[in-house]
């Protein structure tokens, strides 16, 4: 088993020299200023939200985000939203994706659905993780809901068990597929009336309640709840078509 190390801080500004790292993986950590100097070695893969990215000397992070968005145009919908008319086109592009991509997951096994991709959330998982997304911004942040988290949603990485314990989430359950698409479809549909209802006044109004109390003390406009939102849709969909091509291949040759 290899060593694990969480929530510390022990590597900030450290060198590593002359070392074997293979295989290491960083994950839901702050790499602002990493640099990787004269190392050598085959299927490096980097993800996650960089600022920029230099590769030998060449800045790609313009050329990384554009053909991401040309794959995924939804990313640029969900990001760009800025009135209530492109908050309803990119919730109505979001909506007839996910509505192809459930229908493709279907056609697949019940436990394909619960198999993580090399580490990444499983299909169900990822359906859990945006049920808590829209709990938290939605549900609690711009309805101020009496009790907005259902205790299927999946927090990311970043919240400690006990600010998850006090939501009222069940970490350890192994739903099904269908289990975790009752609440996460209604709350789609809450969704879907909020955009449809929305003004560009009420765009602008400070929401009484953050996202969760892990969440920074600061306002939080209903604007950037929708972004918020818009944009876990986009990606996290993108990471689900992504390993769906896998479990897919998977499935044929079993």
């Amino acid at each position: 088993m290899p060593a694990e190390y969480t929530q510390g801080d022990q590597f900030r500004g450290a060198r590593i020299h002359l070392c074997d790292l293979s295989g290491l993986e960083i994950r839901d950590c702050d790499v602002t200023g990493l640099k990787i100097v004269d190392c050598y070695g085959g299927d490096v893969s980097l993800g996650g939200g960089f600022e920029r990215v230099v590769v030998n000397d060449v800045d790609v992070t313009a050329y990384v985000e554009a053909e991401l968005d040309r794959l995924h145009p939804n990313r640029a919908l969900a990001r760009e939203a800025t009135s209530a008319a492109e908050y309803r086109a990119a919730w109505d592009a979001i909506e007839k994706q996910w509505g192809a991509t459930l229908d493709r997951a279907r056609r697949l096994p019940e436990a394909k659905l619960h198999e993580q991709v090399d580490g990444e959330w499983s299909f169900v998982e990822t359906q859990r993780h945006l049920l808590m997304a829209s709990d938290a911004w939605i549900g609690n942040a711009v309805l101020e809901e009496d009790a907005p988290y259902h205790s299927l949603g999946l927090p990311g990485g970043g919240m400690p068990a006990e600010a998850s314990a006090k939501l009222g989430l069940t970490l350890d359950a192994i739903p099904t597929l269908d289990e975790v698409l009752a609440p996460r479809l209604a709350r789609m549909a809450t969704m879907r009336r909020v955009v449809d209802e929305l003004t560009e006044a009420e765009l602008d109004r400070v929401c009484g309640r953050k996202p969760a109390d892990s969440y920074p003390d600061k306002d939080y406009v209903v604007r950037r709840c929708l972004t918020v939102v818009c944009k876990e849709e986009a990606e996290h969909h993108r990471y689900a078509v992504r390993d769906l091509t896998v479990l897919e291949a998977g499935a044929r040759t079993e």
